[in-house]
C-alpha cells in the first residue's frame, strides 16, 4: 500500500493525507474507492470522541471518526469493513494529525528523509 502525503516540510503537510487502499471499498452501487483522502480534523469533528482513543487508535473511535474526515465520504459500514492493512495505514495517518513540526521531523530524519 502507498500513502501520498506532501512532504513533512511543506505548508498545509499536516492538513490532509491521501492513502491508496490495498483493497478498494466496493459501494453497492457497483462504483469502487480506490483512494480515500483524508483530512486534519477539527475540534467539532471529534465531538463525543476521546482523543485519547483517536491518537490510540481505538478501532471504534476510528471508525466513528472517517465519515466525518475522508473524501468521497464512507459510511461507518464501509468503515468496519476496511482491510485491516488499509485500517492501520488510515490509523498511521490520523495519528500523525495530531504530531507537531518537531516530531515529524524527527521521524522524517529517522526515516532517512
Amino acid at each position: 500500500m502507498k500513502t501520498q502525503a506532501p512532504a513533512l516540510s511543506m505548508p498545509g503537510a499536516d492538513k490532509a493525507v491521501t492513502i491508496v487502499l490495498n483493497s478498494p471499498i466496493q459501494r453497492e452501487n457497483g462504483n469502487n474507492i480506490d483512494t480515500l483522502n483524508l483530512r486534519k480534523p477539527n475540534a467539532g469533528e471529534l465531538r463525543g470522541l476521546k482523543v485519547p482513543d483517536v491518537v490510540n487508535g481505538d478501532v471504534n473511535t476510528i471508525i466513528a471518526l472517517l465519515p466525518r474526515i475522508t473524501t468521497p465520504v464512507i459510511g461507518q459500514h464501509e468503515a468496519e469493513a476496511l482491510d485491516l492493512e488499509d485500517f492501520g495505514e488510515i490509523a498511521g495517518a490520523i495519528y500523525g494529525f495530531f504530531m507537531n513540526q518537531e516530531a515529524k521531523a524527527k521521524i522524517a530524519q529517522l526515516m532517512g528523509g
